[in-house]
């Protein structure tokens, strides 16, 4: 299960809806071994395509040096679908390379009034669904 704060969660939303029509992406990091997300990092999709993401590879690098000083690690990886459900692609299962991360996936399709907001885990090609909990404070 991922249990995230609404702020985290609003945050990653709104970072869906703020890059539409293209996907956004980002990750959560969290300290190393907790499981739980606490810094929120948007980051540039570098595709700027509304069908595909891909992380800067200097961001990235430079990001993780950063979680690396900080003693973090992705808790969660996310992204946005922009005309399909929150669910992963074939692409975003074979980019899968975090097989502790969380993979949220939100999708800004028109056709719910909602934004879906769906968590996954993907180790090895096998996707696994998993409940999302919503809290105010981990407190």
């Amino acid at each position: 299960m991922l249990t995230i704060t609404q702020e985290l969660h609003d945050a990653i939303v709104a970072h869906a809806r703020a890059d539409h029509p293209d996907e956004a992406c980002g990750i959560v990091a969290g300290p190393e071994g907790s499981g739980r997300p606490e810094r929120f990092v948007p980051m540039l999709n570098a595709a700027r395509s509304p069908t595909f993401y891909e992380f800067d590879s200097t961001d990235l690098l430079k990001l993780y040096r950063d979680m690396d000083d900080r003693d973090e690690e992705p808790v969660i990886v996310y992204h946005s679908h922009t005309a399909t459900e929150a669910y992963p692609s074939r692409t975003d299962i074979s980019y899968a390379n975090e097989p502790g991360a969380h993979y949220v996936l939100v999708s800004t399709a028109e056709e719910f009034s909602e934004p879906q907001f769906r968590s996954f885990r993907i180790v090895d090609g096998t996707v696994t669904e998993e409940p999302v909990k919503v809290v105010a404070s981990y407190a």
